[in-house]
């Protein structure tokens, strides 16, 4: 069973994220806002992938020293989402 969630960014120049779970395992990614470029890359790589994965390897990027970034903000979400924070 799949769950869709709306999640709001901070920090960073995207507004939200939109995340489509199937269990463990990414379905899509949508960033509202942002770089369009290096969002739609960073979700379209996501995609398939299980969230502890994507987690492990976006986690702590930075963007121009802003302390977070779009896929950081991924990550933080997910977190969130499967209660690791």
């Amino acid at each position: 069973m799949s769950q869709k969630i709306v999640y709001p960014t901070s920090g960073v120049c995207s507004q939200a994220i939109v995340i489509e779970l199937d269990g463990e395992v990414i379905k899509s990614v949508e960033f509202i806002g942002g770089c369009q470029g290096n969002t739609k890359g960073v979700a379209a790589l996501a995609a398939g992938m299980k969230v502890d994965e994507v987690i492990a390897r976006l986690k702590g990027i930075d963007c121009g020293r802003k302390g977070t970034s779009c896929p950081d903000q991924l990550a933080r979400a997910l977190r969130k989402i499967s209660n690791q924070e």
